[in-house]
């Protein structure tokens, strides 16, 4: 009995110890396992099932935590849901990289739209950032490298890099004096303020003139350490002068309002201000619109002299018609009429001086007035102020022809005996090297040469006037030369100018029919197709890494749509390799599939190379015997020809033979080598 009541005891203590485990477990989550035999499932659904979770597999392998993860977990939880569900497409990470990179770059459009270049330039850098430093090598995937040339072309054609077909942004914009200028305020020296006071007295001037120790101040700034910035503004005046003051006196309003132009930009047309007003008059973009100014990717009418300065005078008779007052229309020029708005509201007061006193103007604005009355009060009294030294520029005469097709700016200036500077100069408004592709536009010619240019831009093809050139002749030109020189063969040179003799005359015209996308490259390289990559290192230049990589700056530019020499916020840039003039890249790429195997090489540097080496040599002209081998060798920094021919026991004279006569070397560069056996 005693035996049973404890096997009887035993047994109820166990029971309790696993109840008690039970319980605490209950209380644990726990994954819960699907049924031993799940429901049963018609064929259709099975169907459908085993494509539902194969999809989720392999969308789970792309991102373990995503969505497609969680998909898979319901499945296992509740079987009997899977005929309910619809298949779940994989994720494509390409079409979400193009997804990205096109969001960035459509975001990029957006703010340069809006005026705001230096965002606009971070947008395109991420854009391209984004493709090039992706797991991706952009040209395995036609989307990728479709996407990456369609941003590069779009920034090209903005003006921050060069746009389709060779013509470049060349416009290189300055900083704007203002912004330097209304950043201080000077205090004011007491004997230069009684001598100016006394000078207002005799100074004419259909603007109201104050002398205030703030208006002092400015005049003892530009005598001592901005008398540089205020001469050659002065200087520049020459050129626009004469053009202006009709305009202002037209528009009915003061003509001594030019000394705002002169204190805004210093009279330069591509003067920009950091908040990224523009031209001689300093409008923003939306204020220009609305005073008839267009912008677009070929023309900025802010940059225009003639335009700008009668949509200036425009605008300051609006504003002093809002304000009755001269200081206070030029306060709002300077800030915008609702700042200065706002603050006569807020102290009742409509004089600018008062709000000056009472702080309620930015600082910029409160010193733009006396900014500009100290450039005028000094401008027209240059005896005093030791200015009668300063030689003006002479007037921008020019002749002006209207077209309605597109040119390029060099065909124009070899037309007329130009120079591209000349014709740049005389034509500010233009973003880049060719007028507008649509539309009709006045182009400003040197004086006198309309008749000249008619004459000669007659004989190039209306649809042409982009590529081909007019070319004169020079001592020493031959139609060989000009072939190279302009990439054209000596075929084409003769039969577009009928020519029947092969000698060429001095000074002869020749009309130089390049083909589209064919303008010469500077450096005359040929560059592999394939891209690399460069990651951009602390303290990198687009002329460092162009020398590096022995390729040009110019063409670095172009590759990564890139404007002047910063790398600022691009952190990867594509670059094509120079090959050299016989070697091309499908002959590199070919090489194993040609029956190529792989040694390395030493050179005279120390330096190991591994290059491609033909298994089975052959017999090629001018290439040496049937029993040489064939190596292709890249350049590196340092190496020259005696290195390299040292490094593989050949000749300097064999290896330019086999490479055309190369004479120089760029790291990055091809070569193609007969080794003797």
């Amino acid at each position: 009995m005693r035996l049973t009541h404890l096997h009887l005891r035993i047994s109820a203590l166990a029971l309790i110890a696993l109840a008690a485990s039970s319980c605490q477990t209950a209380q644990k989550p726990v994954a819960l396992l699907p049924p031993k035999s799940a429901p049963p499932l018609n064929a259709s659904t099975a169907a459908h099932s085993s494509v539902s979770n194969s999809q989720s597999v392999a969308a789970t392998s792309l991102n373990p935590s995503g969505p497609a993860a969680q998909t898979t977990s319901a499945h296992q939880l509740a079987p009997s849901a899977v005929a309910d569900t619809q298949p779940t497409p994989a994720a494509d990470p390409v079409a979400t990289l193009i997804s990205s990179a096109e969001k960035q770059y459509q975001t990029g459009l957006a703010n340069y739209q809006a005026g705001k270049v230096d965002l606009a330039k971070q947008n395109f850098d991420s854009a391209l950032n984004s493709l090039l430093s992706s797991n991706f090598d952009v040209r395995s995937d036609d989307r990728l490298e479709t996407e990456f040339n369609h941003i590069v072309e779009g920034i090209n054609q903005l003006n921050l890099g060069g746009s389709g077909g060779d013509q470049e942004a060349q416009q290189q914009s300055e900083p704007a004096p203002i912004d330097e200028t209304n950043g201080i305020t000077p205090s004011a020296d007491p004997n230069v303020k009684a001598k100016a006071q006394a000078e207002i007295k005799h100074t004419h001037s259909d603007l109201p003139l104050m002398m205030t120790d703030q208006v002092a101040g400015y005049i003892s700034y530009f005598s001592n350490h901005g008398r540089g910035v205020f001469v050659r503004a002065l200087a520049r005046s020459g050129r626009y002068r004469d053009m202006m003051l009709p305009i202002l006196k037209q528009e009915g309003v003061p003509q001594d309002l030019i000394y705002l132009a002169q204190a805004e930009s210093g009279f330069h047309p591509l003067a920009v201000s950091r908040a990224g007003a523009r031209g001689i008059w300093q409008f923003m973009s939306s204020r220009a619109r609305g005073y008839g100014l267009h912008h677009s990717m070929w023309v900025d009418d802010r940059q225009d002299p003639e335009k700008s300065t009668r949509a200036a005078a425009r605008h300051l008779k609006d504003l002093y018609n809002q304000f009755g007052d001269w200081y206070l229309a030029m306060a709002a020029y300077n800030s915008g009429p609702g700042t200065v708005q706002a603050a006569v509201k807020r102290t009742g007061y409509a004089d600018f001086w008062e709000l000056y006193r009472r702080n309620v103007l930015p600082k910029e604005t409160r010193n733009y007035v006396p900014i500009i009355l100290a450039v005028t009060i000094m401008a027209k009294n240059p005896s005093q102020y030791g200015l009668d030294d300063v030689v003006m520029d002479k007037p921008a005469d020019y002749d002006s022809v209207t077209i309605d097709y597109p040119v390029d700016l060099r065909l124009a200036a070899e037309c007329v005996g130009s120079t591209q500077q000349e014709i740049q100069d005389l034509n500010p408004s233009l973003l880049r090297l060719s007028t507008p592709r649509d539309g009709k536009f006045d182009l400003h010619l040197p004086p006198g040469t309309t008749e000249t240019y008619q004459a000669a831009i007659a004989s190039i093809p209306t649809d042409m006037r982009l590529w081909w050139r007019y070319h004169t002749v020079r001592p020493g030109d031959t139609l060989a030369s000009l072939a190279r020189t302009y990439r054209v063969t000596t075929k084409a040179i003769i039969e577009t100018n009928n020519l029947d003799s092969k000698e060429l005359s001095a000074d002869a015209k020749l009309i130089i029919p390049i083909a589209p996308g064919r303008h010469p490259v500077s450096d005359g390289a040929t560059y592999a197709h394939r891209i690399t990559r460069y990651k951009v290192r602390s303290g990198d230049t687009v002329e460092s890494v162009a020398d590096n990589f022995g390729v040009s700056a110019r063409m670095l530019r172009r590759w990564n749509g890139l404007h002047g020499d910063s790398l600022r916020g691009r952190r990867v840039l594509a670059l094509h390799l120079p090959v050299s003039p016989r070697v091309h890249e499908a002959e590199v790429a070919s090489a194993h599939k040609s029956g190529f195997h792989t040694r390395t090489v030493e050179t005279a540097s120390n330096q190991t190379h591994t290059v491609a080496l033909e298994k089975t040599a052959q017999s090629t002209p001018d290439r040496g015997s049937p029993e040489d081998s064939v190596v292709h060798h890249k350049v590196r920094t340092g190496e020259t020809l005696y290195s390299i021919a040292s490094a593989y026991n050949t000749t300097v004279e064999a290896l330019k033979r086999t490479n055309r006569n190369i004479a120089v070397l760029r790291p990055g560069m091809i070569l193609t080598i007969q080794i003797p056996r």
